[in-house]
């Protein structure tokens, strides 16, 4: 903004050049302070045209390297800045999702583990501790155990296959 203030002043003191210009660029360019200015609203205001057609157009046509320059610069770095914002949020989301899923994951294996537990308390008639392939057979009879069985995606005749093998 200073380097544009400095390099328009020039215009500013040429009194061979239009009045109405003249004005203008010290409206706009004319201290260190109202480039600065000049340059917020160039980078903010998106009405960049405004400030600097005049200065391509009637001062130099150099200004236009350096606007098309630093308005992509800034466009892009903006950009940047937003892309990477909304990766870092979507990443924290999706990791607390994966977290939560897990979590959930955990309590209903937790919940199963029970259920199981209990379904095979109610088989073990004898009070032993060991469940024989009659009580078994008793229990998988139960509705309530079919569904505790259809929840592990086993059907009945496969529980059976299952128990025979942990069986031996």
């Amino acid at each position: 903004a200073v380097c544009l203030c400095q390099s328009l002043q020039l215009v500013v003191e040429d009194e061979s050049e239009p009045l109405e210009l003249r004005e203008w660029v010290f409206t706009w360019y004319g201290s260190g302070s109202r480039a600065i200015w000049t340059m917020f609203l160039v980078t903010f205001s998106g009405g960049w045209p405004n400030y600097v057609h005049r200065l391509v157009t009637d001062v130099h046509w150099a200004y236009s390297l350096f606007f098309v320059i630093y308005v992509w610069l800034v466009v892009f770095a903006v950009t940047r800045i937003i892309t990477a914002t909304f990766l870092k949020d979507t990443l924290s989301a999706a990791s607390e999702d994966a977290e939560m899923i897990i979590r959930e994951q955990k309590v209903a294996k937790a919940r199963l583990a029970n259920k199981l537990h209990e379904l095979f308390a109610v088989a073990d008639k004898s009070r032993d501790g060991y469940v024989t392939l009659e009580e078994f057979r008793t229990v998988v009879k139960l509705p309530k155990a079919q569904s505790y069985f259809s929840s592990l995606d086993l059907q009945i005749s496969e529980a059976c296959e299952l128990f025979a093998m942990l069986d031996d």
